[in-house]
């Protein structure tokens, strides 16, 4: 996204204030000119999410959640930006970013894959608007889901037959993208490849993330792969469109969205094996003796 999500946590075991907490989101960016400012709202619902996710008990949505919880915003940071902030980006991206920062307060699991993937397309006759999944992140015990959906969202697609007799467009693939997702003790789930032909002159719309910095691993597991826009044109021509923007597309243009994976969890056996291998390197350096590979078949 281009600016900083900030996040202290405060933890009070004094006898009047024992079990509750403050989430201090002081140090967080200021109100972006686009439009992924997130009001005060996302914010309490990430943190709800987040704490009914991590308690392990069946416990209501509602307010009072949060009764022993409280939360600082700064005012005029982009979780709390002014009237006049445009917000439309808040809801499907900041959020998903804001999940990620609280459950790496908590040591919880590696980043999923940030975003909704949000694609539209239309002109004066029809619109479409989809969101598209990609991979979970991995945690202690458990491998990140591949092709889902991750945090605050439960939307579902557009079945393909369906897809393709309301809209001129052709779904020329869907699939999961292998080795996407994080490697670790535990691996990160992995994004997906959707690509589709446009076949009539359409305004495209996306607004994504994670297409610059990759969602992190933690202790230890590798970060997921990031994900791509690309605008393949009738006449061979691939244009990387970034992660936000707004382009008008030809009949034959074809749009490939390659969404993120999740992080990796843990260190994997190879990850130890090399660690071994360069400790032995190191140690044979210090002791003047020379290492030789063993013979293979």
């Amino acid at each position: 996204m281009g600016f900083p999500l900030m996040l202290t946590m405060f933890y009070y075991k004094c006898h009047i204030l024992q079990g509750s907490a403050m989430f201090d989101f002081t140090g967080t960016g200021f109100e972006v000119f686009g439009n992924c400012n997130a009001p005060r709202a996302i914010t309490f619902s990430a943190v709800i999410y987040s704490l009914r996710c991590m308690v392990g008990y069946d416990i209501p949505l509602n307010q009072g959640c949060l009764k022993p919880i409280s939360v600082h915003i700064p005012p005029g940071c982009i979780l709390d930006p002014s009237e006049m902030a445009a917000v439309v980006g808040g809801n499907v991206l900041t959020s998903q970013r804001i999940v990620d920062v609280i459950f790496k307060a908590f040591r919880a699991c590696a980043a999923s894959q940030g975003c909704m993937n949000n694609i539209t397309f239309g002109d004066e006759e029809v619109g479409y608007y989809e969101t598209v999944a990609g991979g979970a992140g991995a945690g202690p015990g458990w491998h990140g889901r591949s092709g889902v959906h991750t945090h605050m969202t439960n939307t579902r697609i557009t079945d393909p037959e369906i897809l393709e007799r309301r809209y001129p467009v052709i779904l020329n693939q869907f699939a999961l993208n292998p080795h996407t997702g994080g490697r670790g003790a535990y691996r990160g789930g992995d994004g997906v490849i959707r690509e589709m032909t446009f076949r009539k002159v359409l305004t495209l719309s996306i607004l994504t993330e994670r297409r610059t910095f990759q969602p992190y691993g933690m202790e230890g597991g590798h970060p997921a792969k990031v994900g791509q826009n690309l605008l393949i044109h009738k006449d061979g021509r691939i244009l990387n469109l970034g992660g936000k923007t707004s382009v008008t597309v030809e009949d034959g243009d074809c749009f490939r969205l390659i969404t993120p994976g999740g992080g990796g969890y843990g260190v994997g056996f190879c990850d130890q094996l090399d660690k071994r291998r360069v400790e032995a390197y190191r140690l044979a350096q210090e002791l003047g003796l020379e290492l030789q590979e063993p013979n293979r078949p």
